[in-house]
């Protein structure tokens, strides 16, 4: 397949077949700000962060550039007033779930973000999904899961599960970008039962 020529910040970029805005603009090293996207996992778009604008045909509009894929004469904008007005509420958003995070604290100066603007919520998860996707996608463990819909969706570790294979792994420990994946891990592990955790060492 030929590769595909666009235009991203004014600079000519060209992207393989099935590459997404993101990948393409990555590769050329335009920044995009994410939060959920990894090079190892599916598209997800789950924090909308890498909103950019686009336009095609003489259409222009905002799309989230990790699950948009690149075309061919695409045109595409990163930086403009109304992609960084959604890039701060967005963070906005997310620091009112976590305002301790090192990566929307950067982001946050970047696009002058206020912590404080929106009511803090009794939550660490900012809904990445990085953990749950790369347990499933890449080790196949299934050991950590979302539960619940919408507002109240959060991440939980299985206790059967993890009890079994989360201390030998822990590789999406380093994925969080902020603290409640390690939390949330210590609770599953005081979820165990006594006679649970003897038959789960003596099975090591």
């Amino acid at each position: 397949m030929s590769d595909i020529t666009m235009r991203i910040d004014d600079q000519e970029v060209t992207a393989e077949q099935g590459m997404t805005v993101l990948e393409a603009a990555q590769r050329a090293g335009i920044s995009i700000p994410s939060l959920c996207h990894h090079d190892k996992l599916k598209p997800y778009g789950g924090c909308r962060l890498c909103m950019v604008e686009v336009t095609a045909k003489n259409r222009t509009k905002l799309v989230v550039s990790c699950v948009y894929g690149a075309e061919q004469d695409l045109v595409v904008k990163t930086r403009s007033d109304k992609i960084d007005k959604i890039r701060k509420t967005v963070l906005e958003l997310l620091l009112a779930r976590a305002p301790d995070s090192e990566i929307l604290k950067e982001f946050s100066d970047e696009y002058g973000a206020d912590k404080d603007r929106f009511e803090k919520e009794a939550s660490f998860c900012v809904h990445c999904g990085l953990c749950v996707r790369y347990c499933a996608e890449i080790k196949k463990l299934h050991a950590v899961t979302f539960v619940d819909r919408g507002y109240r969706k959060e991440i939980r570790f299985v206790p059967e599960i993890a009890s079994k294979v989360c201390n030998d792994c822990k590789e999406c420990f380093p994925l969080c970008p902020t603290s409640y994946l390690q939390a949330a891990f210590v609770l599953s592990q005081s979820l165990i039962s006594p006679s649970e955790s003897s038959v789960t060492k003596h099975d090591k």
